[in-house]
């Protein structure tokens, strides 16, 4: 027992050198090496390009959603006189957000969140319903990988070729493709930055200083970042994004279900694997013929056959290859399909598959949206073209004039959301006896004027007699009216001494 105990002992058998310590073979100092290193070497993946109809559909998809995001800023849309017409524009000196025919101002941040909200809730849907197809199609870091690999099969071939030329010595030739490769990627990252840049600036104007090289420096910073990211992640971490830097794979667990649909192997139907000639079926083997082609054309480099895995993104392309196999060798498709976990189990208690959408998580997602939607609309629809805010000097609370009387001072901001100027009345009401003043400008509170489109503050004294006051402070509220008989209202209150 012993000496089989010293026999099965790494190492035992081997004699200790002059020092007294064991040799060690070449193999056990890779691997201790290798329980050394903190994380695994990335293996380089080679995507075969795959058709069909997943691949298809992720065709049209990059070219509208790229389509979308480049041309943009270049839509335009009236808004009348002393307002940008670029449809899509986020101002930053202006301090607006304009989509379209509608525009946000800064105190109504609260719609951006709405729609952060519905965003999120609508991922969840999705997500509940058909896995991880966003990942899958609509991915900025999917978009754009899928984008430079196609001008990779462009330059440098199919799979095949590129392992060929990244095996082969350097010469004129692979120097020639890789440097044709690096350089339209680098034009792309670039035309990725400048497109975003045009988000917050008129794009016709922004396009001519940039070329004249007048632009704002931070308008070179944002596209020379926006280059570098997008070249780094679509040309070379790619799926290392998806798999390490994404929390998104890590959230889905919680948000599938056994009816949400996944890309699923029929292991029943597949296995066992083996090679066999067109139109055979031996008895012995399933349908799966052990090409690999699910796993050449999988561009997060896995292999589908072993279930369901972190890296899965749910792009289909397995699907598309398989099928391409299965009509080659004369078997039914499908062998790898879009299917839920509850179906699978389904086939095989013999019972036919179905599709279950209406669900308790898919209910309560789309009620939250419903809900979210229809408060953002009601908003929407129902806010006033003016707003009021009033703040209260803190600092001295209150003034004792000379004829005893007492004074409160205010900041009364007016923004006008018209595209004409527009003049309003302030009125103070709670104080009976109480009179306005506007310090400075030579404005009066019979005449306040506020330019189109923007927001104007003045500074307001409120003078009342001390025998007017029952307290030391007393509920007030601001009225504001136009022309046109539209009005807001501001509570504040007015401070005195002690009675």
């Amino acid at each position: 027992m012993v000496e089989q105990a010293v026999a099965e002992t790494p190492g035992a058998g081997v004699k200790p050198d002059q020092h007294g310590s064991v040799e060690r073979s070449d193999a056990e100092a890779v691997n201790k090496k290798e329980h050394r290193s903190l994380y695994q070497k990335r293996i380089k993946i080679y995507p075969k390009l795959a058709k069909g109809a997943f691949r298809r559909w992720k065709w049209v998809i990059m070219a509208v959603t790229l389509g979308i995001y480049y041309l943009t800023p270049w839509i335009r849309w009236d808004r009348g006189p002393n307002t940008p017409d670029q449809a899509v524009l986020i101002d930053f000196p202006g301090r607006r957000f304009y989509f379209f025919f509608i525009e946000i101002w800064p105190q109504e941040v609260y719609y951006l969140t709405g729609l952060l909200i519905l965003a999120a809730i609508g991922l969840f849907l999705i997500t509940s319903l058909a896995g991880r197809v966003w990942c899958g199609y609509t991915c900025p870091q999917t978009v754009w990988t899928d984008l430079f690999i196609a001008v990779e099969h462009k330059i440098q071939g199919d799979r095949a070729a590129r392992i060929r030329l990244d095996k082969a010595p350097w010469g004129a030739e692979k120097i020639f493709r890789k440097a044709a490769t690096q350089i339209v990627w680098v034009i792309i990252a670039i035309g990725t930055g400048g497109a975003w840049v045009f988000y917050f600036a008129d794009a016709p104007t922004l396009m001519g200083d940039l070329l004249a090289f007048q632009a704002p420096p931070v308008a070179y910073i944002t596209i020379g970042v926006l280059t570098f990211t997008t070249y780094l992640l679509g040309g070379f971490a790619r799926e290392q994004v998806c798999t390490y830097m994404c929390p998104w794979p890590r959230i889905q667990g919680g948000l599938l279900d056994e009816e949400s649909l996944v890309i699923a192997y029929n292991e029943d139907r597949g296995e066992p694997r083996g090679a066999r000639k067109k139109d055979t079926h031996p008895d012995n083997l399933g349908d799966c013929v052990a090409c690999n082609q699910c796993v050449a054309v999988c561009p997060m480099g896995i292999d589908i056959r072993d279930g369901q895995q972190l890296e899965c993104i749910t792009c289909g392309l397995c699907i598309d290859a398989c099928n391409t196999v299965m009509d080659k060798v004369g078997l039914p498709r499908n062998l790898i399909e879009y299917s839920t976990l509850a179906n699978v189990e389904r086939v095989r208690a013999g019972e036919k598959p179905r599709l279950r959408l209406i669900r308790p998580r898919t209910i309560i997602y789309s009620g939250l949206i419903v809900v979210v939607g229809l408060i953002m609309l009601f908003s929407l629809i129902t806010r006033s073209d003016l707003d009021l805010s009033i703040l209260r000097d803190r600092n001295p609370l209150f003034v004792t004039l000379s004829d005893g009387g007492i004074r409160n001072g205010y900041t009364v901001k007016i923004t006008n959301k018209q595209h004409n100027e527009r003049s309003f009345r302030l009125v103070l009401e709670g104080l009976p006896e109480s009179r306005l003043s506007v310090v400075g400008s030579g404005a009066d509170a019979e005449a306040l004027t506020v330019g189109p489109d923007s927001l104007a503050s003045y500074r307001v004294f409120a003078t009342v007699p001390r025998a007017a006051l029952q307290d030391s402070a007393t509920d007030i509220r601001f009225r504001i009216i136009d022309g046109n008989g539209e009005e807001t209202i501001n509570n504040s209150v007015f401070r005195g001494p002690e009675q």
